[in-house]
């Protein structure tokens, strides 16, 4: 595979995550509210709100390819945040539950990584970033 069919798969695989994730977000406001309210974040409508369009519209900048380094930063930080602020000490006392949660939370910081590769990489040839290159 090319280097630019890699990096399109990449951004693909990236915008599987975000933009389903962003849909359901914004679908239901009230869940994502009380889930925010949970975690014990302060205004967790503005915070349900802000995240579910963060993560449609970032997740469909990548997708296409669009400001893509700073859309990834932008990500990057944003799965690190996301990563502590749901994972980080949850669990309690029920050991499996805070592996699970510590788990999570590498994977959000791994996920960070590849935002950080992609940044570095750019979106490649077959994006909108590359139409002019």
């Amino acid at each position: 595979m090319t280097r630019d069919a890699l990096l399109l798969v990449s951004r693909l695989l990236f915008a599987l995550m975000f933009v389903p994730s962003g849909f359901q977000a914004l679908a239901n406001i009230a869940g994502t509210s009380d889930y925010f309210a949970g975690l014990g974040l302060p205004l967790p409508t503005l915070a349900a709100w802000g995240t579910g369009l963060f993560e449609l519209i970032a997740g469909l900048l990548i997708l296409i390819g669009f400001q893509t380094r700073i859309v990834a930063l932008l990500l990057a930080a944003f799965c690190v945040v996301a990563g502590f602020i749901g994972h980080h000490g949850q669990g309690g006392d029920d050991a499996m539950l805070a592996f699970l949660h510590q788990q999570m939370l590498m994977k959000d910081i791994a996920i960070s990584g590849g935002f950080l590769a992609l940044a570095m990489a750019g979106a490649g040839a077959w994006s909108a970033d590359g139409r002019g290159a």
